[in-house]
C-alpha cells in the first residue's frame, strides 16, 4: 500500500472588512475593521501517469479566482453562508466554495501575518481500519 503523496498549494489573498462579537478585545472587535487575509489550499494525492501532476495548478486557480471575488473587499458581516467572520468559519467557506471544483482538496489555511495568528481546517486521513472495512 502506497502512503506516500504529493501535496501541490497555491496561495492567494484579500482584503476585507468585518466585525466580531468577543468577549475578550471587545471594543476594538466590535467596531468596523480590515485585515489582509492570506489564504492557502492544499491538494494531495497521486501524480497522474500521462501529466505527472497531482492536478494541473491552473484549475487549481481558476477555482480560486471564482472564489476570491465573494471575499476581496467585501465586508465579511454580510457573506452569505460565512458567519461571524472566524478564522475558522473563513477556512470552512473557502474549503466549501473549493471543493466541487477540486475534490482533491487536502487542507485550507488562512492566516493575517499583520498579527500573527492562523487557522488549517484539514481534511481527515480515511484509516486503514475504515479503508479495509469498505473493501
Amino acid at each position: 500500500m502506497n502512503y506516500v503523496h504529493f501535496e501541490i498549494s497555491q496561495k492567494f489573498f484579500f482584503d476585507a472588512a468585518h466585525t466580531l462579537n468577543r468577549e475578550i478585545e471587545a471594543d476594538s472587535s466590535r467596531r468596523i475593521h480590515g485585515h489582509t487575509y492570506y489564504a492557502e489550499a492544499t491538494v494531495s494525492g497521486q501524480p497522474d501517469p500521462l501529466t505527472g501532476m497531482v492536478v494541473d495548478l491552473g484549475f487549481v486557480r481558476l477555482a480560486i479566482e471564482q472564489l476570491r471575488p465573494q471575499l476581496d473587499h467585501r465586508m465579511l458581516d454580510d457573506v452569505a453562508g460565512l458567519g461571524p467572520a472566524t478564522l475558522e468559519n473563513l477556512c470552512a467557506f473557502i474549503w466549501r466554495a473549493l471543493l466541487p471544483s477540486l475534490p482533491q482538496l487536502s487542507s485550507v489555511r488562512v492566516w493575517r501575518d499583520s498579527i500573527g495568528d492562523s487557522c488549517t481546517l484539514r481534511a481527515r486521513p480515511v484509516s486503514s481500519v475504515v479503508t479495509a472495512a469498505l473493501k
